[in-house]
């Protein structure tokens, strides 16, 4: 049961952000209806420049204590790494993950980038990636955990549901789980948790975590309470409340930024207290400061850095520079790009921005724009969420359509003369996709062969739908201000208008996604004319593989069906058997969809007997690397037997690495 389970779980977290979204959309659009874009604009120039300047100082500490989580995390894996290039690696991370959505992905690809360079090997990148995520939880847990203690009347939304006896019991539960971890670092070096083994720091260790996790959330919070008038009563202890339960919804829905999610909780809570412009204003300036200016920072400074890197690499090609595989990171940051930017197309409305004009253009072209509104932009970007699942899983249509889509919303809104910012964040975002077009190499199923019965049926339910919403456009003529979903939730119009829109898009999505994705991995058997092909490519198995010692399963092709690489199944694993061959152009696609049918299959992946020509590429992927003998057999002490080994065997973790050796020959056993 868990094994059918599995492949539709994977898609649990993008379902309740969509969820939530939709939530906190609808409850705000019905809480704040009547809400001026004047009157933020005035609760705006009522900010000194005084209380301004404090809230960019507390920001900047904010991103200096983030520091830290990395800094421990680096003297716990006893790393030599400086403090400068911490404080670089984390606030890279930390700034294209708090904006870029999916936390965990997005500043583990980052940090995977920079420690790689720095000399981290993959397992210790792991360890600091999996350290700095358990260490903002534990934060989070103790002031949670206090909050619901000493003031549960506190907590927003719940805390005037539930029976206080309740809430404090789930803070008893919170600062229980921290106690546990603490006491568990004092007593146990390691801990098997899931058929994991976790390695857990010292107490010294685990009590920094809590205070730098603790003072994290402090100092973050403290740049929007500062923002905020004194209102008798509001004290930052209850502020401290809704800032948690706010932001954790934001992490929940893995919305790039919390976007909609985290706003709509802080805004519900904070117009209890005080009047809504006051509120949306202190949210503005700390989109501004936490948000906005370090993306822009911190993506210069990291593409600056990857232009330097890349400019030694051309000049000095014989230097040992490290190579990197790029799709994980490549279509992490397209993911997470191309749906903020969607999700600000999608929200225009909310934003209260003026009505284009077009009277100095054609006048026929005008009256188009004009009664397509926010309408189109609404609809571009729900398509550009859309290209950001495709951009999730590599589909090559998914980043051809997004560069489209970015070029038609930034030419629709620097027409419209919205605003001016709008159109040059669509172009920033396609300069930053543009780019990366061999990192999204998987073909989608409309290209993945002859044209289906299906994908033809797909194909004309999708056109019959953008038809349908083209012939809205009158219907919405009147209300040049409105999105597809302000159709749908609008009492105005005659409920089977209502349904028909939202049945369009709905069935339009489905559709486009179905064309869009990823046709399935396929590995060919191994048989006659795949073992002919691999022969001819010039690749030679182990003799123990010959010898039917380690049977082969199958073989997996390069996209352009010129390497090949042949795999072998073992339990919940998927092993390829030695490094690809055939084109040299064509290899590296060839591991990449050995991962691509492991992750299909729910199994991992790992390696045997690979040279060292890869092998920064497979710890791209996750996968740590043990040397063999020269007999490809697995050594009890190979790190401290084999001084300079030639081949290898790569695994996720160590489970793996153990289930693997129970199969392949061990020396010494």
């Amino acid at each position: 049961m868990k094994t059918r389970l599995k492949p539709y779980l994977k898609h649990v977290p993008a379902v309740i952000g969509v969820a939530l979204l939709i939530v906190a959309v609808s409850v705000t659009r019905h809480a704040f209806r009547n809400l001026n874009l004047g009157e933020i604009k005035a609760a705006l120039n009522t900010l000194s420049a005084p209380v301004m300047i404090r809230a960019f100082a507390w920001s900047v500490a904010s991103y200096m204590v983030l520091t830290l989580y990395d800094l421990l995390a680096n003297y716990w894996v006893r790393s030599k790494i400086p403090y400068p290039k911490i404080a670089f690696t984390s606030f890279c991370a930390y700034a294209l993950s708090h904006n870029l959505g999916f936390s965990t992905l997005s500043g583990g690809a980052v940090r995977y980038r920079l420690y790689a360079h720095f000399g981290l090997t993959p397992l210790q990148i792991a360890k600091v990636v999996a350290f700095c995520s358990l260490t903002f939880g534990l934060g989070g847990m103790v002031l949670g955990g206090a909050i619901l203690l000493s003031e549960p009347d506190a907590v927003p939304f719940f805390g005037e549901q539930l029976p206080h006896y309740v809430l404090r019991i789930v803070g008893v539960l919170c600062c229980g789980v921290v106690g546990v971890y603490l006491v568990t670092s004092r007593t146990t070096k390691t801990r098997r948790i899931f058929g994991h083994r976790i390695e857990l720091p010292g107490l010294g260790i685990a009590l920094a975590q809590v205070a730098v996790a603790t003072l994290d959330v402090t100092v973050a919070s403290s740049i929007i309470f500062w923002l905020l008038p004194h209102v008798d009563g509001f004290t930052f202890w209850r502020f401290l409340a809704i800032y948690l339960a706010s932001y954790s919804a934001g992490l929940l829905a893995n919305l790039p930024g919390g976007i909609g999610v985290f706003d709509s909780a802080m805004l519900l809570s904070l117009s209890q207290v005080m009047p809504a412009p006051v509120a949306v204003s202190a949210i503005l300036v700390f989109r501004l400061y936490y948000y906005i200016i370090p993306l822009f920072v911190a993506g210069s400074l990291f593409a600056g850095n990857e232009i330097l890197l890349r400019g030694r690499a051309l000049l000095r090609p014989s230097s040992r520079q490290v190579r990197f595989s790029e799709p994980e990171f490549a279509a992490v940051a397209a993911t997470g790009t191309v749906a903020l930017c969607g999700l600000l197309l999608l929200l225009l409305p909310l934003l209260g921005l003026r009505p284009p004009d077009f009277s100095w253009v054609d006048p026929a072209l005008s009256s188009f724009a004009v009664q397509a509104g926010q309408y189109v932009p609404s609809l571009i970007g729900t398509a550009l969420l859309l290209m950001a699942m495709g951009l999730s899983r590599r589909a090559r249509l998914a980043w051809w359509l997004t560069l489209v889509l970015l070029i038609a919303g930034a030419t629709f809104t620097a027409a419209q003369g919205i605003t001016l910012w709008l159109p040059v964040v669509l172009v920033l975002a396609m300069l930053m996709v543009a780019p990366f077009r061999s990192a999204f190499y998987r073909q989608s199923s409309l290209f993945a062969g002859s044209m289906l019965p299906g994908n033809a049926f797909s194909l004309l339910v999708f056109m019959v739908c953008v038809l349908a919403l083209v012939l809205f456009l009158p219907t919405v003529s009147d209300l040049s201000q409105t999105s597809w979903w302000d159709v749908v939730l609008s009492r105005d119009l005659p409920p089977p208008v209502r349904a028909t829109m939202a049945l369009a898009v709905l069935v339009a999505l489905l559709a486009a996604w179905r064309l869009l994705r990823p046709g399935n991995i396929y590995g060919l058997p191994w048989d006659e004319i795949s073992r002919g092909q691999y022969d001819a490519f010039g690749g030679t198995l182990p003799s123990n593989v010959n010898q039917n010692d380690i049977g082969v399963d199958g073989v997996v092709l390069g996209e352009d069906g010129r390497a090949m690489l042949p795999f072998r199944r073992v339990g919940g694993v998927l092993m390829g058997l030695g490094d690809p061959v055939g084109a040299a152009n064509d290899r590296v696609s060839a591991i990449w969809r050995l991962r691509d049918l492991a992750e299909q299959e729910s199994r991992s992946m790992a390696m045997w007997r690979v040279g060292g020509q890869f092998l920064q590429i497979y710890a791209d992927l996750g996968l740590n690397s043990i040397p063999l003998g020269d007999d490809g057999t697995v050594s009890k002490q190979a790190e401290k037997e084999i001084d300079h080994p030639h081949l290898y065997i790569c695994a996720a973790s160590e489970r793996d690495f153990y289930a693997l050796r129970r199969l392949l020959p061990v020396k010494g056993s």
